[in-house]
Order: structure tokens, then C-alpha cells, then sequence
């Protein structure tokens, strides 16, 4: 069974083969959640970086307080360009104001922007016009991150090769290069048999691995309300693009 805490472990133990990995995730909803998987990361010796949204700042600071006590790095997952409806001057003071906030719980050095599929905003561009790093943050993975060395994998669509119905979670100049070299991957095993292999091109190149955490829980009711929300949010993507183009 795919996406269960389980299939998780067995993911992490995996990734323990891997020489050059970072673990990220995106904590766009129930962030109780994201304490689960950082206690299992925590238990098997792994740290990971989570990026919490604005929303949860305050309904969720004793999760986000936990997941650092845990060894783990917290992030901005911003998106203040489609709050303030594309107005870049004042996403870039929101951002500021945002980040204060965060940064009163706990240390913060790296942002990630939300992708927020329905927008027709990316957040992403405020950094077109001013510069991230002259705000305390070091890495905004997108942006940082030097993709002629490194692999991306993102669970993005509740699947591993999911960059067709992904609005923005995803490199474009690469992943037609990807998937010429097998480096695209449908389910959680077939990442652990690459990984697991010590002669897959997995190998050789740095790893940045994305998940979302509210989709890995033990297998029940959740699992399959999550299971058929996403199915149906692909479906809406899948057309959003067809739109767009």
C-alpha cells in the first residue's frame, strides 16, 4: 500500500543508501500531521525541512515548535503574491511581516513559495523585483537548488511523476532530460529499488525529495478520502492547464 507512514519508512531507510539527499515538505494542510512524520524521521536518524504556511502560524505554533525541538528546520511557505492579487510591492511587504512572524517561533534561514494551483500568481516572482537573501534567508529551494546536478521528486498529485497535472511543483527545463534517463518514477517503490541499487543513475546526482505530509497516514477512512480528493484535484489541474495553454 502506497502513501501510508509505513511506505514512508521504508522511503527513509532507502534514502539511507543515498549519499547526497534533502528532504523537504510542504505542510499546505493538517499540520498535525507533519509532527507524525517528523517523529519517524527523528526516530531512524533523519532531519528534513518543513515549510509551514501563514494560516498556520498561529493555530499550529506548539507543532511547529515540536518539529524543530525534533532536530528538524522550519521554512516559509509563502504566498503572498496571490493574497495581495499580484501586487508586488505589497506581497513583498506581507512577506516581510509574515516571516516576522514565524521567525518569533522559531529560527528561520529558508522560504519556499506555496504553489496555490487556482492562482494565476506565482509567488515566486516577488524575487524578479527585490532580493529573498537580504532577508535572513539563505535558500529558497527552486531558486538555490543547482538542477544540472540534482534530481527532483515530488509527491505533487499523490504520485511520483506527477509534473503533468502540477501547476508549478516541478523543474521544466529537466524533466524531459529526466525522463529520458530513467530518472522518473510512478510509485514509492520504484524509488526504493533505484535507490536500493547501487548502480541506478539515481546515484549520480544530488537528491531533493518533496513530500506533503498529510498524505502519509496509516492505511483507513483518511487514507481514502485523501486518495479520492487528490484523484479529483488532478483531474481539475489536468484541465486548469489545458486552460492556461
Amino acid at each position: 500500500m502506497d502513501f501510508t507512514i509505513e511506505k514512508y519508512r521504508e522511503l527513509l531507510e532507502a534514502l539511507k543508501k543515498h549519499k547526497h539527499h534533502r528532504i523537504r515538505h510542504d505542510v499546505d494542510l493538517r499540520p498535525e500531521y507533519s509532527l507524525r512524520v517528523a517523529q519517524v524521521e527523528a526516530e531512524m536518524g533523519m532531519k528534513a525541512t518543513y515549510y509551514f504556511r501563514s494560516m498556520h502560524f498561529k493555530s499550529h505554533a506548539d507543532t511547529i515548535k515540536a518539529i524543530v525541538a525534533l532536530g528538524h528546520e522550519a521554512g516559509f511557505h509563502y504566498e503572498c503574491l496571490t493574497t495581495t492579487k499580484g501586487d508586488i510591492e505589497a506581497a513583498y511587504r506581507l512577506f516581510i511581516s509574515e516571516l516576522k512572524v514565524l521567525c518569533r517561533l522559531v529560527p528561520v534561514h529558508t522560504a519556499c513559495a506555496h504553489g496555490s494551483p487556482r492562482s494565476p500568481w506565482n509567488s515566486q516572482d516577488i524575487w524578479n523585483y527585490h532580493d529573498i537573501h537580504t532577508l535572513g534567508i539563505d535558500y529558497e529551494p527552486m531558486m538555490d537548488t543547482d538542477w544540472s546536478h540534482t534530481l527532483y521528486l515530488t509527491d505533487t498529485g499523490r504520485r511520483w511523476d506527477g509534473s503533468r497535472v502540477s501547476i508549478r511543483d516541478k523543474v521544466p527545463e529537466y524533466q524531459k532530460e529526466w525522463k529520458r534517463e530513467g530518472l522518473v518514477f510512478h510509485t514509492t517503490n520504484d524509488i526504493i529499488r533505484a535507490l536500493v541499487d547501487p548502480n541506478h543513475k539515481i546515484h549520480n546526482l544530488r537528491l531533493l525529495i518533496n513530500t506533503h505530509p498529510q498524505r502519509w497516514m496509516p492505511f483507513g477512512l483518511t487514507w481514502v478520502e485523501e486518495f479520492l480528493l487528490q484523484n479529483t484535484k488532478n483531474v481539475a489541474k489536468a484541465l486548469l492547464l489545458k486552460i492556461r495553454r
